[in-house]
């Protein structure tokens, strides 16, 4: 059985009757048929979206209406849980416990922006004094409207959510295109809406490619936003996409994000955060510490330790206890960071371990954790974004030194930095030119903070309050008081 699209309040199959596999990326298997949307489904879904804003039947519905929507939205999650999760390890090829706490998060994620349209409403407009009695002036907050929201694989549901739920507690319609590499967690989310009486055409999901149903979706003269995680030559293409009808677009795109450890720090606790800031979620994290930077006289012992402990994680398929390293998520995923990893050979990188597939593992997408030491700054494996199990690291001597090596990139996502002197962590907290900075950890991500990064990581933030303001306009109401004069063009007789 092939998976529906949803639209318009309804699950049907798309128009061509097209399809193609889901993968298991630990048995290199299909398992499942998803529906192939096209530009003519996406046509319908934007269409079905935009007739739900027009007519307010989602944004002018009472607040607390709403956001219990939400709630039952968040519900209906929890109540799935642990088959959502298995079905999204199953798809992508994450360890089981990685994507219980994925599943979590975004049921929260919907309870917490039920809270903040909550907060909201009860605010109201916002005054603003313009020094002149005769006039009241106020700020109001609006949805921006018909959302195309396009979404990774990496984190296939919640992903999706981060930008779901804002928008739907905005009072915005959506529009989803989840990545055709893992959509099946997503058709389990609009089953779930579809549970939870959201008006028909208030939320649509679209799967297929990108260029089939992708690009249409960025493209539509009906669509107010584009919401966009993913590489940054695709964001490009948004962008370019969106300028037509200026539009609005939040992207979220790569990184190459540095850790800096300072030789004072607790040498376990640096093994600890290096490895789950590179290795958890198989390194195809945007957001991945992959570049790490340790101070020189610690530089050996913390080498020696980070090599044992990689060398001791658990590699195999998701659903098997202990296991901390999944396959990759696809054959052009595993074939992609296989090749930086041959082209690494020719760096003048030093593999300190891994580098190829595990021994006695000829199925599934496995790759070793990888560590690479004493990487030439220009190398293209200390530059660019990986996305798989990959770290590099270089010593430096000065936090100076520290500092431009960490900043010296194109990306600036996110970066994190360990020591014991928390003065020293707040200097460099501050000079790393980076959106999400963490310091003596790193990864951990909380729905309540803003997320996003500088340079080319891309552009606006995603949770947090910023995330709730990305899908909502400002505008200005301003009043004059009827009983006075304005007196410009005719006397103030005259005008009486």
């Amino acid at each position: 059985m092939t998976t529906p699209l949803y639209i318009d309040g309804a699950f049907v199959a798309p128009v061509s009757g097209g399809s193609f596999p889901a993968v298991d990326p630990a048995t290199e298997t299909a398992f499942a048929t998803v529906a192939a949307g096209d530009a003519v489904d996406a046509d319908l879904a934007v269409r079905a979206a935009r007739r739900a804003f027009d007519d307010g039947r989602w944004s002018e519905l009472p607040v607390a209406e709403r956001t219990a929507a939400l709630r039952r939205i968040a519900t209906g999650i929890r109540a799935r849980l642990e088959d959502i999760a298995a079905l999204e390890t199953r798809d992508n090829g994450k360890p089981l416990p990685e994507a219980v706490w994925d599943i979590e998060d975004a049921a929260f994620c919907f309870d917490y922006y039920a809270d903040l349209a909550d907060a909201a409403e009860e605010r109201g407009d916002t005054a603003v004094d313009v020094g002149d009695a005769r006039f009241d002036s106020r700020i109001r907050r609006e949805p921006v409207g018909v959302v195309t929201a396009i979404t990774p694989w990496n984190f296939p549901l919640l992903m999706a959510v981060w930008k779901v739920a804002p928008a739907l507690a905005a009072g915005c319609t959506v529009v989803l295109k989840p990545s055709e590499l893992c959509s099946m967690s997503c058709v389990e989310l609009a089953k779930i809406i579809d549970a939870a009486g959201l008006p028909a055409g208030v939320f649509n999901l679209i799967t297929g490619t990108g260029p089939e149903a992708g690009a249409p979706l960025t493209e539509h003269v009906l669509v107010d936003k584009v919401a966009f995680t993913g590489s940054v030559p695709t964001g490009r293409k948004v962008m370019q996409a969106a300028s037509a009808g200026i539009r609005t677009v939040s992207l979220e795109l790569g990184g190459k994000s540095p850790f800096v450890v300072f030789a004072d720090c607790d040498i376990n606790k640096a093994v600890e955060w290096i490895l789950f800031g590179i290795f958890w979620n198989k390194g195809e994290v945007c957001s991945a510490t992959s570049r790490v930077l340790i101070e020189r006289r610690l530089y050996p012992r913390l080498l020696e330790r980070l090599k044992e402990a990689a060398e001791n994680i658990v590699i195999g398929p998701g659903t098997k206890t202990g296991v901390k390293l999944g396959p990759i998520v696809s054959q052009s995923q595993y074939d992609k960071v296989m090749g930086f990893l041959e082209r690494a050979r020719d760096s003048g990188a030093r593999r300190l371990t891994g580098g190829g597939r595990p021994a006695g593992m000829q199925t599934g997408y496995y790759i070793d954790p990888t560590i690479y030491t004493d990487v030439p700054l220009d190398a293209e494996i200390w530059r660019e974004e990986v996305f798989g199990p990959v770290v590099c690291i270089n010593p430096f001597d000065t936090e100076t030194e520290a500092i431009a090596m960490a900043n010296d990139g194109p990306y600036g996502l996110a970066g994190a930095v360990m020591s014991d002197d928390l003065e020293r962590c707040d200097r460099v907290a501050a000079r790393l030119r980076a959106g999400i900075i963490w310091v003596n950890c790193s990864q951990p991500t909380f729905v309540q903070a803003p997320w996003g990064g500088y340079k080319s990581s891309g552009i606006g933030r995603e949770l947090g309050e910023a995330g709730f303001e990305a899908y909502r306009e400002l505008k200005q109401i301003t009043r004059f008081d009827h009983h006075e004069t304005w007196g410009w063009y005719l006397d103030s007789e005259e005008a009486q």
